[in-house]
């Protein structure tokens, strides 16, 4: 592995150095080293770098005041001052690379969380993508699309019971296989049932706890994700419906969303549970429709299987069907992305959500990466923009998005969707305006307290310490629901 080691004197901002290094280094896995963080991990002295740059926080503090006083301003404060680590190093580096990146020096995972905030404040687009542009050096398309969708964002946040409701959400972290890039917790399914009988159990009992705790409040969405939740089979996955329609008042729900993203994981009797249940959003996720990228990432479907998938759903009834590709797979080109697009434009999906593949500590991927190199993980501007004007042919606008660590030519994932199908639980779990009761292993709920404030409690991951500690999650969650 070949490692850029930043050297700082300081631990402050060492998360923002960090992403905007390996934003433009992919290849390399970065390592910030501190005083604290290399008398701690004795490991980082054995790091032999083949790239290295030290930073110096006391020394760039002493500049910045010095061109502060000289031009008669106040101190900044610490927002600011990271805001101008952040262009100087970005300037560094980009002058280092000749690269330039799409989103500038933004690091987080939502950069419409800018825009938001600014036009709730009054500010017009114009000043919006000047400030993004300036002040971050955001690409002009990228500026135009964060205010774009900002704007969307809060006519669609007008429907929800923003103080007083919440949303849902329950996690079945069950599949098929594990997908190459995947990281999220999720056990292959195989013919003992004996695992999942009793994570339904365990998951009843936190059903119970929240519909009672939560009896007087207005649920807005509910979303069955994963994993892959019809990798349940059909009396599981009836078994599971039926406790949420006896244990809430689901009457007043706006979008009940199922994952029903692996087409292998799909049959006619599962999409009529669903369907019975009064689900009216699904998922099925083709990610490519290549075949041979199928077989590599370790999806076992067909693209045959994706198209049948759909068209069983829609003979069903389903109105709203959403479906995920990835840009940047292995091997993948624009010619390929091309060819994916126009098969999903012939389906003509209600919404569709573009990835850039982003590389995950814990999935295969990472290993992969190691044997083969990053130089077969190409994404562009050309595929994004493949993938956005196959949308707009199919009637959609983009209504949300976010970043990742690590994304394949530091781009983000887009959702676009026609006018009446947006998935309104994306919007609520990436603009953090409405609390997220979450059930479930791996799961996190959210809590948005009045005036903003965010506190959140975790799930355990692995599904036996999940079931065995059912008591303990009841209880986390009690302690933040519940508080005034």
């Amino acid at each position: 592995m070949d490692f850029f080691v930043v050297k700082s004197d300081s631990t402050e901002y060492i998360y923002d150095i960090h992403a905007l290094v390996s934003a433009f280094y992919p290849e390399r896995e970065v390592k910030v080293i501190t005083p604290e963080t290399h008398v701690r991990n004795r490991e980082l002295k054995e790091v032999t770098p083949h790239m290295e740059l030290s930073i110096s926080m006391e020394k760039f503090r002493c500049t910045l005041n010095r061109k502060i006083y000289e031009s008669g301003k106040v101190s900044l404060g610490r927002k600011k001052e990271k805001d101008q680590l952040k262009l100087f190093l970005y300037e560094l580096l980009s002058t280092d690379t000749g690269k330039k990146l799409p989103w500038g020096d933004l690091t987080g995972i939502r950069p419409t969380k800018i825009a938001m905030t600014m036009l709730e404040e009054g500010s017009t687009k114009e000043a919006i993508c000047e400030y993004l542009q300036k002040e971050h050096l955001v690409s002009t398309g990228k500026a135009k699309l964060g205010v774009e969708i900002a704007e969307r964002e809060r006519k669609i946040l007008n429907r929800f019971h923003l103080e007083g409701g919440y949303s849902l959400y329950i996690g079945i972290p069950f599949c098929p296989t594990t997908c190459l890039y995947c990281s999220f917790p999720s056990y292959p399914v195989g013919g003992d049932r004996t695992g999942v009988t009793d994570y339904l159990g365990a998951l009843e009992r936190e059903i119970d706890y929240l519909a009672e705790a939560y009896r007087n409040k207005k649920m807005d969405t509910l979303y069955i994700g994963g994993g892959t939740p019809t990798a349940l089979d059909a009396e599981e996955l009836f078994r599971l419906t039926e406790k949420i329609k006896n244990s809430f008042d689901l009457s007043g729900v706006m979008e009940y969303t199922v994952e029903a993203g692996r087409p292998d994981s799909i049959t006619e009797e599962k999409l009529r549970v669903l369907y019975h249940a009064g689900v009216n959003r699904i998922s099925i996720n083709p990610q490519t429709m290549k075949q041979e990228t199928l077989k590599l990432i370790g999806r076992h479907h067909t693209v045959e299987q994706v198209k049948s998938s759909y068209e069983m759903a829609r003979q069903i009834g389903f109105q709203n069907i959403n479906m995920d590709v990835i840009l940047g797979l292995p091997g993948e080109t624009e010619e390929d992305v091309s060819r994916t697009m126009e098969q999903i434009c012939h389906m003509r999906p209600d919404s569709l959500t573009v990835h850039s593949l982003a590389v995950k500590k814990g999935s295969r991927m990472q290993k992969w990466i190691e044997e083969n190199g990053m130089a077969s993980l190409q994404n562009s501007e050309k595929c994004m923009e493949i993938a956005a004007e196959a949308a707009g042919s199919m009637g959609m606008k983009p209504y949300y998005l976010y970043r990742q660590k690590h994304m394949s030519g530091n781009f983000e994932n887009i959702g676009y969707a026609a006018e009446d199908k947006y998935g309104l639980y994306n919007v609520l779990i990436m603009e953090e305006k409405q609390t997220i009761a979450a059930l479930g292993a791996g799961s996190i709920t959210k809590r948005v307290f009045s005036g903003g404030r965010i506190e959140r409690c975790e799930n355990a991951k692995d599904i036996t310490t999940y079931i065995c500690n059912m008591d303990e999650m009841i209880e986390r969650k009690r302690k933040l629901l519940e508080q005034l």
